[in-house]
């Protein structure tokens, strides 16, 4: 009976905090995403919240698959000891 009560409560504006990227990514459960909106439902803060992170997501975009891959350790090293010769 105790999961029923953790389940059954209501979610808390820092368990939001928490979730809100997988919420916007879709990947919460149906029932943690249910209890998600729920609390936005009622919350006075939360909803401005999630609405101000799916924008910054939204303006960062995706990353560029094509983009080259940041140096390696080895790569940087090297790079130093040259600069350091010059």
């Amino acid at each position: 009976m105790r999961s029923w009560r953790l389940w059954n409560r209501q979610l808390s504006c820092r368990e939001v905090v928490e979730q809100v990227t997988d919420y916007l990514e879709g990947t919460l459960a149906p029932r943690q995403r249910r209890r998600f909106e729920a609390h936005l439902a009622r919350c006075v803060n939360c909803p401005e919240y999630v609405e101000q992170i799916r924008a910054v997501v939204r303006a960062a975009g995706r990353p560029d698959p094509r983009a080259p891959a940041p140096p390696s350790e080895t790569e940087l090293r090297t790079l130093y000891r040259i600069l350091r010769e010059e």
